[in-house]
């Protein structure tokens, strides 16, 4: 009996030696823009085992968006850390007995549903080594758009439409949140902004919108009948292929 219990002492702390600490960092960055933090509501992280689909860590980044002009402005070298101390990151903790294959996934910015993107990849962790710095960087593409005017199911009139001109105004961010304008390092003139208008769900005009004011942008057109009415707003930015949409319905009687 004792040579028994001497032989699991000495087995106690092999088991304890088999799961090992192991920190993964995970970001989530706005394509031709900065990291996404907690000021859009941050990207929810999740890590899962690859093989068998269980999830291992999850929650959200949180933090500043980073410093622009290093993100933005300077020349970057090999090897280069874009992040700081403030800049929003997801941490865990993970304790793994075997280097394991897992998905990296990437989900924002989350309190914008109609605007949200899925990233991911797949890696090996290695028990003991940790990903620290920048860590896992996610790209999230896209811009998120919301339209303010006409308001989702309104219902106008021909007579209440100031000279029977009708209004289109939707705010526009990067994905961090950041600001859009004309001239700005995020240059409202180089995003082509176009409002679709169907009316009784036939494609009726196409307009372009330009910047009203930062983040803003807006056009006006002339209607002369009542009917169901849709409109869509997109965006595109050919040099990054950022792109986004938003999407109303109202009813002008």
């Amino acid at each position: 009996m004792m040579r028994y219990c001497f032989l699991l002492l000495l087995f106690v702390p092999f088991l304890a030696e088999a799961q090992i600490s192991t920190l993964v960092t995970v970001r989530a960055k706005a394509r031709d823009a900065k990291f996404i933090g907690s000021s859009i509501g941050g990207a929810h992280i999740t890590i899962r085992d690859a093989a068998t689909g269980t999830i291992l860590a999850e929650g959200l980044t949180e933090g500043g968006t980073g410093n622009t002009s290093r993100i933005m402005s300077q020349p970057h070298n090999r090897y280069d850390q874009l992040s700081d101390v403030n800049t929003a990151f997801f941490r865990t903790d993970l304790m793994l007995e075997e280097p394991t294959f897992v998905t990296i996934e990437a989900r924002g910015p989350v309190n914008y549903r109609q605007a949200q993107v899925v990233s991911s990849t797949q890696m090996w962790l290695i028990p003991g080594e940790d990903i620290l710095d920048d860590g896992v960087v996610l790209e999230i593409p896209g811009f998120i758009i919301d339209i303010l005017q006409p308001r989702t199911h309104q219902r106008l009139t021909l007579d209440s439409l100031h000279n029977r001109m009708l209004s289109v105004r939707a705010n526009m961010v990067m994905m961090c949140g950041c600001t859009i304008s004309d001239g700005g390092l995020w240059n409202a003139r180089e995003i082509e902004v176009q409002a679709i208008i169907k009316r009784n769900g036939v494609i009726w005009r196409t307009i372009p919108m330009s910047i009203v004011e930062p983040n803003l942008f807006g056009m006006q057109t002339v209607v002369d009948d009542p009917g169901q009415y849709e409109v869509t707003v997109y965006a595109i930015d050919r040099r990054t292929a950022n792109t986004g949409v938003d999407v109303v319905n109202f009813l002008i009687e």
